[in-house]
């Protein structure tokens, strides 16, 4: 089994579905993890059930000013961290007709421009220990398109456009960055798809089911793992087939 023993992870998004699903399989191959993330209840409620392993800093990393607390408040108690998975992520959806510059701004500030200023601030230790794993959560979205959503999928394309360009400027340092991209996974997001879309995207998935949170906490396992160390700069598609980009 995978041992991440001795690391340390921070998990953004860590009350959300996906995010807690990180952590918890995280923690189970002996990693420390830290919970960051908007809802304070939940992100009790998971470092509760973790145990020792968790601490939680809850951060809105929509705003510039907690983003940076929380990345100093980090490096202060612990000097500097070994994964990063960036998993915050928002969603706004309109047609670009109606779309208003709030709806565009928020999205992206969450998505793309907070992910690259939170990593920025956690980078220099990194550098130092020459030695991290930074993970990104994409989207099939960011590479398909999708009606609706051009403020989300250009947010998490800009992603992958990230992690090719730190890969580049990282990999002397032994610092690998890498992006999961999901399909539909069935969370609180996808909860909100009316029953008529659900059944629409299920009959183009080949494997015939959503995907689970699970799922793509593995797919981050498999990155963060010491059998990663020769994997950089790559998107691995968790979609059940829906895209085989």
């Amino acid at each position: 089994m995978t041992s991440l023993s001795s690391k340390r992870a921070l998990v953004t998004g860590a009350s959300g579905g996906i995010g807690s699903a990180v952590a918890r399989l995280l923690a189970k191959h002996g990693a420390q993890v830290l919970l960051t993330g908007r809802n304070t209840a939940k992100l009790d409620s998971l470092q509760k059930e973790i145990g020792d392993k968790a601490r939680a800093y809850p951060c809105d990393l929509s705003v510039s000013e907690e983003r940076t607390k929380l990345a100093k408040t980090i490096l202060d108690e612990f000097e500097t961290i070994d994964i990063l998975v960036n998993n915050a992520g928002h969603a706004q959806d309109g047609l670009a007709l109606n779309m208003k510059a709030e709806a565009w701004s928020d999205v992206l500030e969450v998505n793309l421009t907070g992910v690259f200023h939170l990593t920025q601030q956690l980078l220099r230790p990194m550098l130092k220990q020459r030695g991290g794993r930074i993970v990104m959560i994409g989207s099939v979205v960011g590479f398909t398109g999708n009606k609706g959503q051009t403020n989300y999928v250009a947010s998490k394309a800009g992603l992958v456009g990230v992690v090719k360009c730190l890969a580049l400027e990282l990999a002397s340092r032994s610092i690998t960055v890498n992006c999961v991209a999901p399909g539909f996974v069935e969370t609180a997001m996808t909860e909100n798809l009316s029953e008529k879309v659900k059944q629409q995207v299920l009959e183009q998935i080949p494997l015939g089911r959503y995907a689970q949170s699970e799922d793509i906490a593995h797919a981050v396992l498999y990155f963060v793992s010491p059998e990663a160390a020769y994997t950089t700069g790559q998107t691995l598609h968790v979609n059940g087939g829906l895209a085989m980009v």
